[in-house]
């Protein structure tokens, strides 16, 4: 049997200040890529975060 997919996935938004900090969301599956501008710790300030896949 064929496994249905969900209406929803998880993807991770990382930093575009290149320290590696990211956050994780959900979002609905016909949604485009999200892009946020959101706090990042290890630099202190808010950047750009964009949208990638997780894996596992």
């Amino acid at each position: 049997m064929a496994k249905a997919k969900t209406r929803t996935v998880i993807v991770k938004l990382v930093s575009t200040a290149g320290t590696g900090f990211f956050y994780t969301r959900t979002r609905p599956r016909i949604n485009p890529k999200l892009a946020f501008r959101k706090y990042d710790p290890k630099v202190r300030q808010h950047v750009l975060f964009t949208e990638q896949k997780v894996r596992g």
